[in-house]
């Protein structure tokens, strides 16, 4: 599943830079709040449907699995996707693709690892 790259965020502060002012710091907040305006609110709301499948997808890969965990996260997960189906635009499909990739990954997870196979006769 292919997430959309990130918005870009302003470099860290450097060390010797000063600290900014009370009127920078409104500036700054200001110009976020106004990207956050600009930005789809279809956007916003996969990008927290990417963050439940990547937690629940982290889950079910420790060792040993953490089922619970995974199971609320692929819950909540298949919440936003199933509950706002046709509404989260061109990451619709992906999302979508990826709560049925979880949900397969959690079944085969929780049956535990397959039986290695006996060996045969020799040939």
């Amino acid at each position: 599943m292919q997430r959309p790259a990130p918005s870009p965020s302003p470099p860290p502060p450097e060390a010797d830079e000063t600290p900014l002012t009370e009127e920078e710091i409104e500036g700054r907040m200001a110009e976020l709040r106004e990207q956050l305006a600009q930005t789809p609110v279809e956007r916003i709301v996969a990008q927290a449907a990417y963050q439940l499948f990547e937690v629940a997808a982290l889950h079910l890969s420790v060792v040993p699995p953490q089922l619970p965990q995974a199971r609320l996260a692929i819950d909540a997960f298949g919440a936003l996707v199933e509950g706002l189906a046709g509404r989260l635009g061109p990451d619709d499909d992906a999302l979508q693709d990826g709560l049925t990739q979880l949900r397969m990954a959690f079944v085969q997870v929780s049956r535990g690892p397959a039986p290695e196979a006996e060996p045969g006769p020799p040939e």
